[in-house]
């Protein structure tokens, strides 16, 4: 009885040993053949630079990784805005997101993706990105908003329209201007010198052509596509604003991957960085061109250090202690 006993148990054992083994080796299959599918949201339309880069990123992962991971691009904030599909991401019910300044609701250093005469130009601006100070501003996202950088968008710099030339502060005497909603342009406005007004983008034009403002300030793109052209004479090339959006996955999308299709993630991210850079200097030049060729006059004779002088002091007064330090320290890198 005890003998046959030691044999059943024995077998038991083995049966468990096996079924263990199968077990793991299934979990291990699974994990390497699952699809995956994830939702990107952003709110350019099927034209803009945005969604030709991530129909890019989709299609290179979706070939590094065998087909294995696909991502469903939703232009036109089909997904909600950008906080909108932070909170999606969050809860799970998206994955990626094309987002900016934004994000400091939760993240305070991601402001300095949009802060007027943080730098010096595009070039410098790329430099801050890929180097510490770059990486200070992702690691903080990465820890507050739970969101991975995968690749980002350099934005054409902001400049401002007018029916008149702008060169200095001094040109802003009078001047009615439309800002959108965001404290820190109204009071760097303000402080140059000019009248202010929060109104929708898609006011804009009406007002302009109405008289109701003077000006409005806007990158190259938006000014050609809300034909802004027929409504001001001149873009004066302020560039008071260099900034940047990432593309980001959640990351506990991304931690949930194998290392390999992690790096596959990343890879591909790196091609659709390339991708992104090219498009952006052929669309922006072609953008200015056409508006010239539209009767818009280009103003580069203004003087930026002037400008940046006359917003700094509210610009310091808006930021809080963490970002007016990482302010100051991205200014230093560029001298």
């Amino acid at each position: 009885m005890k003998k046959g006993f030691q044999i059943l148990s024995i077998g038991l054992i083995l049966v468990l040993l096996s079924t263990a083994l199968i077990g793991c080796s299934d979990d291990s299959s699974s994990e390497k053949g699952e699809k995956i599918e994830w939702k990107l949201g952003h709110l350019g339309n099927e034209e803009h630079i945005w969604n030709k880069t991530a129909l890019k990123f989709a299609e290179v992962l979706e070939e590094k990784t065998d087909g294995q991971i696909k991502v469903k691009v939703f232009p036109n904030e089909q997904l909600g805005n950008e906080v909108d599909n932070i909170n999606m991401i969050q809860s799970g019910t998206a994955d990626m997101v094309v987002a900016g300044e934004s994000m400091q609701n939760w993240a305070s250093k991601s402001a300095l993706m949009a802060v007027p005469y943080a730098f010096n130009d595009t070039e410098s601006m790329r430099n801050i990105i890929d180097g510490d100070l770059g990486k200070e501003i992702n690691e903080q996202i990465e820890e507050k908003v739970g969101l991975k950088p995968v690749y980002y968008h350099v934005r054409a710099p902001r400049n401002l329209t007018s029916n008149k030339e702008i060169k200095s502060p001094e040109d802003l005497d009078g001047f009615k201007m439309r800002v959108p909603n965001v404290p820190l342009f109204v009071d760097a406005w303000e402080a140059a010198g000019a009248n202010p007004q929060v109104m929708a983008f898609s006011e804009v034009f009406t007002a302009l052509q109405q008289n109701v403002i003077d000006g409005q300030e806007n990158p190259y793109d938006l000014i050609h596509s809300a034909n802004f052209n027929e409504v001001q004479e001149y873009v004066n090339e302020t560039e008071h604003v260099n900034g940047w959006v990432y593309v980001l996955v959640g990351k506990k999308q991304f931690e949930s991957l194998t290392p390999e299709l992690q790096d596959a993630v990343m890879e591909a991210g790196q091609e659709a960085q390339e991708f992104a850079d090219n498009l952006f200097e052929e669309e922006i030049s072609k953008y200015k061109k056409e508006l010239q060729e539209k009767g818009m006059k280009i103003n580069s004779n203004v003087d930026k250090e002037a400008f940046k002088e006359a917003m700094k002091p509210a610009i310091e007064k808006s930021l809080n202690e963490e970002q007016l330090d990482l302010y100051n320290r991205i200014l230093e890198e560029q001298k």
